[in-house]
């Protein structure tokens, strides 16, 4: 089981505060020195949910600066909002600066105030379709092939992104969660997977991963690909004491997804069970409540929350279901120094659940 760290907090400084990446840097130079595969960092807009991140490539840019061996990864790129030629362009950046250390996650969207990026109110409706044009665009305008566009002269032209990459082929994986069909199309595109468990068990996850190995090998694409699943993540000595550090920060953190989730969906699938909650009808009482069985279940069910036995128990259940890596939510509102001390928690928990060596990189 490889082990990453996935950065997704919910920014709620304000204007003028400083440090606001400071556990971002910190906690990725220790990555990097201490056997962890990947850095994560989102792409997030108009929301406090990930508002550290709004442009992943320039943040994955300065953490290639810091790090010298740790693969760095946007979880997600959302491709529909972007011209394939520019993303092509910022991350072939990156890998030249980094040394060819830069994998890409990608995803179609989903909250409908992003689309205002795009410049075209048609991308949002037809997302599934742009997202997979512009993924194959990506791939072609990495490989350093000729992309066909008009000029306002309306001249048609080839372009060719500049600079090159260093590595020949783009690392990709393509978001997946809810939806079966996506881990298909993944698996027939040849990418990797990127998921979580936001609307779906461990039990749900582990029949899609094998729809996913299985269209990729239909597919004939070389190798299994790599599932890499995000768990909120903090390591202790102790069940109960991890719970109380834990406890308010997650579901303050929860909050927070629960609010953006709800200025644009009618329903979310915020509880397995009892199926969805219909957020028009939450009362402030009945919105904690659904925080606190929301946290439990995360807590007991769905996390990297609490002492090595029963964090090593949760990891050795994955492996099992063959996902490959565990990218580790570390920044949900836990106060840093408790965060920094999980992570060499966390790095016994990696040996433990790997006793003999990692594979090179």
């Amino acid at each position: 089981m490889e082990f990453g760290l996935f950065f997704f907090a919910n920014d709620t400084s304000g204007a003028g505060q400083t440090g606001k990446y400071d556990l971002i840097f910190q906690a990725a130079r220790w990555a990097d020195q201490n056997g962890m595969a990947r850095l994560w960092v989102p792409e997030r807009h108009f929301h406090s949910f990930g508002g550290l991140s709004p442009n992943p490539s320039v943040l994955a840019a300065a953490l290639a600066g810091v790090t010298s061996r740790i693969q760095i990864c946007a979880g997600s790129v959302v491709l529909p909002l972007h011209d394939p030629i520019r993303v092509a362009e910022e991350w072939s950046i990156v890998d030249n600066v980094s040394g060819g250390r830069v994998g890409l996650g990608i995803a179609s969207g989903w909250v409908p105030n992003d689309f205002v990026i795009s410049g075209h109110q048609d991308d949002f409706r037809n997302r599934k379709q742009v997202f997979r044009d512009r993924t194959e665009t990506l791939r072609r305008l990495w490989r350093g092939e000729p992309h066909r566009v008009q000029n306002p002269l309306g001249e048609e032209v080839d372009v060719r992104v500049m600079p090159r990459p260093v590595q020949p082929e783009l690392p990709i994986w393509i978001t997946a969660a809810a939806n079966p069909e996506t881990f298909v199309e993944a698996g027939a595109m040849g990418a990797n997977v990127l998921t979580h468990l936001l609307g779906q068990t461990v039990e749900d996850l582990a029949q899609k991963i094998t729809a996913y190995r299985a269209a990729r090998a239909a597919a004939g694409h070389p190798g299994r690909g790599l599932v890499t699943l995000m768990l909120h993540t903090l390591v202790g000595d102790d069940d109960d004491e991890v719970h109380d550090l834990a406890r308010q920060p997650m579901m303050d953190y929860l909050g927070a997804s629960f609010d953006l989730a709800s200025k644009h969906l009618a329903s979310v699938p915020f509880l397995k069970d009892p199926g969805k909650i219909d957020v028009t009808q939450l009362t402030p009482d009945l919105a904690e409540a659904a925080l606190e069985a929301s946290f439990e279940k995360y807590f007991y069910m769905g996390s990297l929350l609490g002492s090595y036995d029963k964090c090593l128990a949760t990891v050795d259940h994955l492996a099992k279901l063959d996902v490959d890596e565990v990218a580790c939510l570390v920044d949900f509102g836990v106060d840093p120094a408790v965060v920094m001390k999980g992570l060499e928690n966390l790095n016994v928990l990696r040996k433990l659940a790997n006793p003999e060596p990692l594979r090179a990189a």
